[in-house]
C-alpha cells in the first residue's frame, strides 16, 4: 500500500469534467460506505438525507484569487506568472516599498536574478531570487497591488481544464469558486464545496445539521504528482490554516455528544486532523498545515467526508484511500468510470460514510 503504482487507475480523458453541470447542486453524488463498500447513486441535492440532525458539515472558507499574471520582459519576451501567495499589503514605512511574494514564472528563457517583469502602465516587478522552480518577486505598484492585482490578474485553473485561449473564461471566475468563499488566499479552490448551493445549506440547517467554517488556503503543491516509488517519501507542501475558536468549539461539541463531524473535502480533512489531539479534540488557532495522509494512518477528528475524484497517484486519492481503504475507493472509481460519472474539479462527488 505504500508503492506509487498502487493509486494508479486508468481514466479516459472524455471522463474529465471540462466545465461544472448546470445547477451546482446538480452533479452526481457516489454515497460509499467504508465498512461494506456498498455503493448508492445519487444527486447532490439529495444529500441532506444521508445527515442527522446535530451533524456538523465543515466547510473551507477559502477563496482563490487572480494568482496568474502575463507580462513581458524588457526585451519584449512573455512571462507568465503565478503568485503562490496572497500578498499582504505592507503597512507603516514600508508601505512604499514593493509587494514580495513567492511565484512561479513561465518564459520562453530562465529569468535571472534583476530581470523586470512590465505589465502595465502602473505595474512592474522584478525578479529577486529562485530555488527549486520558486521565484522571489518584488512587485512595484503605483496604486494599490490588491487593487491592480484583481485587475490584471486571472483565475488560475487546474492545468487538465482546457480553454481554447488558455485563459479562462468570465463564468470560470464564479464556477471555480464556492459559493460561501470569503478569505483570500488560494490558487486552487477546494473543489469537493463546489457542489452546494445556499438552498441547500437552508435545507441541511431545516435537518438540524450545524456548519463550522475552517480555513485552508490551497495551495499550488494540489497539484503537483508525487514522483517518489515509496509515497513515504513524498513531502508535502505547507498550507496556510486558520481554525477559529467557534469552530473548534462546535466541532468539539459534536464530538462530545457523539454526532458526526462531516468534513468537506480533503482539505477540510487534513486541517482538522492536524489541529486535533488522539482524541479527536480541536485546538483552535492558526499556522501552516503539512500533514500528509496515507493509508495506514488512524483518523482522530473526522467520521465522515464529502470528496470528488481525484487524479491517479495524486496525495488527493491517497488520503480518501487512507479514509476508507484503497480496494474499496478503487472500485468506486471503477464503478463510476462505467456509469459515466465526471472527474476532478468540475465533476461529481462521493460521500463516505
Amino acid at each position: 500500500m505504500y508503492r506509487l503504482h498502487d493509486y494508479h487507475y486508468t481514466l479516459p480523458e472524455s471522463a474529465v469534467a471540462q466545465r461544472p453541470v448546470p445547477g451546482r447542486d446538480r452533479s452526481r453524488l457516489l454515497i460509499l460506505c467504508r465498512r461494506t463498500g456498498r455503493m448508492l447513486h445519487r444527486r447532490f441535492f439529495h444529500l441532506p438525507e444521508w445527515l442527522l440532525p446535530g451533524d456538523v458539515l465543515v466547510i473551507n472558507n477559502t477563496e482563490v484569487f487572480p494568482a496568474r499574471l502575463f507580462g513581458k520582459k524588457e526585451t519584449g519576451g512573455k512571462v507568465e506568472v503565478l503568485v503562490l501567495d496572497y500578498p499582504e499589503r505592507p503597512a507603516g514605512p514600508d508601505a512604499r516599498r514593493g509587494v514580495r511574494c513567492r511565484c512561479l514564472l513561465k518564459a520562453a528563457k530562465r529569468l535571472r536574478p534583476g530581470a523586470r517583469i512590465l505589465f502595465d502602465a502602473t505595474l512592474t516587478a522584478e525578479v529577486l531570487e529562485g530555488k527549486g522552480g520558486v521565484y522571489w518577486v518584488e512587485f512595484v505598484c503605483t496604486g494599490d497591488f490588491e487593487a491592480a492585482l484583481y485587475r490584471l490578474g486571472r483565475i488560475p485553473l487546474p492545468p487538465y481544464i482546457q480553454r481554447p485561449s488558455r485563459l479562462p473564461t468570465p463564468q470560470d471566475a464564479v464556477s471555480y469558486q464556492t459559493v460561501y468563499a470569503r478569505k483570500r488566499g488560494a490558487v486552487a479552490a477546494p473543489t469537493a464545496g463546489l457542489h452546494f448551493t445556499p438552498a441547500l445549506f437552508e435545507r441541511l440547517k431545516e435537518k438540524g445539521v450545524q456548519v463550522a467554517e475552517i480555513t485552508l488556503h490551497v495551495g499550488y503543491g494540489t497539484f503537483l504528482p508525487v514522483r517518489s516509488a515509496d509515497i513515504r517519501k513524498h513531502v508535502m507542501h505547507a498550507e496556510g490554516y486558520r481554525v477559529s475558536e467557534a469552530a473548534a468549539e462546535a466541532i468539539n461539541a459534536a464530538r462530545d455528544r457523539g454526532s458526526r463531524v462531516v468534513a468537506v473535502g480533503t482539505t477540510c480533512v487534513r486541517t482538522l486532523e492536524f489541529v486535533s489531539n488522539d482524541k479527536g479534540r480541536l485546538t483552535p488557532g492558526s499556522g501552516a498545515c503539512d500533514l500528509f495522509i496515507y493509508p495506514g494512518y488512524r483518523f482522530k477528528a473526522v467520521d465522515a467526508m464529502i470528496t470528488n475524484f481525484h487524479l491517479p497517484r495524486s496525495t488527493l486519492l491517497m488520503l480518501v484511500s487512507a479514509f476508507a481503504g484503497r480496494e474499496k475507493v478503487l472500485a468506486a472509481y471503477e464503478e463510476a468510470l462505467r456509469l459515466g460519472y465526471r472527474f476532478y474539479s468540475f465533476g461529481d462527488a462521493m460521500l463516505i460514510l
